[in-house]
C-alpha cells in the first residue's frame, strides 16, 4: 500500500485557509508562520503535481484538486473530533455543565449557532446562559456561578485563563441620504454634532465611546434602543448614526438599508475572549466548545480576523 503524504496538519491548514481567506490570517489562527503554511501547501502541490489554489485570487479560491482535498479535510477532521470526544468521555466521564455569561450585547449572533453545534457534540453537558448585567462578570467564575464568560479584553486575575476567540470590525452606520454617505470613513469629530444611537449599556462597554470619542473629549447626544433592527430603523430615518459590529448588520447592508463606513482610516477593531477558571480550561468539553465557537464563527460570519 502506498503511504500517503497527507497529515492532519495539512488538513487543518486547508480548512483554516478556506475559512479565513488569506495566508496571513490562517497563519495567525494556527499559530504558525506564513512561510510554514506556504511550505505545507507547496509540499502537497509538488507531491500531487497540481495547484491547490487559483493563483492571485483574493480571497483564496480552491482549484478542483484543492476542493477535493478540502472535502477530505472536512470529513476526516470531523471524524477525528468525534473520536477524541469519545475518548475524553471515557477518560473524564460524561457529566458536566457549561454556564455562559456574556457582556457583549450582540454576542448571540455567533454564540447561539456555536451552542447548537456543541449540543450535538456533547448532548450530556448541561448548557445554560447566565442572564442579566454584571458589573464584574469575571467574579461569576470565581464564585462558581458560571464556567465561561465572554469579555472584550483580558483582565489578568489569579486563577483565570483567557482564550482568544476572534477580532471584528465595528462600522459606522449612516442613512443613505446622510451627508456622510459620500465620506470614505468617519472621524471622531463627525460624531460631535450627531446623535449616537446605541444599545442601553454602560459607556465602558461601547468601543466607539471608550476608544474613539472619550479620548478626544467628544460627547455626542445619545439615544438608545434595545434591538438592532430598531437602531437601524432610527439610522435609516436620519435620527442619528450608530456604530455596530459588522457581522450584526451585514444582512441590512446587503439590502442597502443603511450604509457602513470605517471608523478612522484603518477602521475600529475590537476583540472577544473567553475567560474560564484554570481547572475548567483543562476539561475536554470546554476545549471543544472553544474550538466550536471559533470554527462556527469564521464559517458563518463575515469580516472576522484571528487574534494573534
Amino acid at each position: 500500500m502506498i503511504q500517503s503524504i497527507l497529515e492532519l496538519r495539512h488538513l487543518q491548514t486547508l480548512l483554516a485557509l478556506v475559512e479565513t481567506g488569506t495566508l496571513s490570517r490562517a497563519a495567525t489562527r494556527l499559530y504558525l508562520t506564513q512561510s510554514a503554511i506556504s511550505h505545507q501547501i507547496k509540499q502537497l502541490e509538488e507531491h500531487y503535481g497540481v495547484s491547490l489554489f487559483e493563483r492571485k485570487s483574493q480571497p483564496l479560491r480552491l482549484s478542483p484538486a484543492g476542493q477535493r482535498l478540502h472535502t477530505l479535510a472536512e470529513t476526516v477532521m470531523k471524524l477525528v473530533g468525534e473520536a477524541e470526544r469519545d475518548v475524553a468521555r471515557i477518560a473524564q466521564g460524561e457529566a458536566g455543565q457549561l454556564r455562559i455569561a456574556v457582556e457583549c450585547h450582540t454576542c448571540f449572533d455567533w454564540l447561539m449557532p456555536a451552542m447548537d453545534q456543541f449540543r450535538e457534540h456533547w448532548p450530556e453537558i448541561e448548557l445554560d446562559l447566565v442572564s442579566g448585567f454584571h458589573a464584574d462578570p469575571l467574579a461569576l467564575l470565581l464564585e462558581n456561578r458560571a464556567e465561561l464568560v465572554v469579555v472584550s479584553e483580558p483582565q489578568p486575575r489569579s486563577g483565570l485563563v483567557f482564550h482568544r476567540l476572534f477580532s471584528f470590525e465595528i462600522v459606522g452606520l449612516v442613512s443613505r441620504q446622510h451627508p456622510f454617505a459620500s465620506k470614505p470613513f468617519l472621524k471622531p469629530e463627525d460624531f460631535a454634532e450627531e446623535t449616537l444611537i446605541s444599545y442601553p449599556v454602560p459607556d465602558d462597554m461601547l468601543d466607539i465611546v471608550r476608544k474613539v470619542l472619550k479620548p478626544v473629549g467628544i460627547e455626542p447626544k445619545r439615544r438608545t434602543a434595545e434591538l438592532t433592527v430598531a437602531i437601524l430603523q432610527l439610522v435609516a430615518s436620519r435620527r442619528g448614526i450608530a456604530a455596530l459590529p459588522n457581522w450584526t448588520v451585514q444582512s441590512y447592508l446587503e439590502r442597502d438599508y443603511v450604509l457602513a463606513k470605517p471608523i478612522g482610516k484603518t477602521g475600529l477593531w475590537s476583540a472577544l475572549y473567553a475567560a474560564t477558571t484554570e481547572s475548567a480550561a483543562a476539561s475536554a468539553f470546554m476545549l471543544d466548545f472553544l474550538d466550536t465557537v471559533r470554527s462556527s464563527s469564521f464559517r458563518n460570519l463575515r469580516g472576522l480576523q484571528p487574534l494573534p
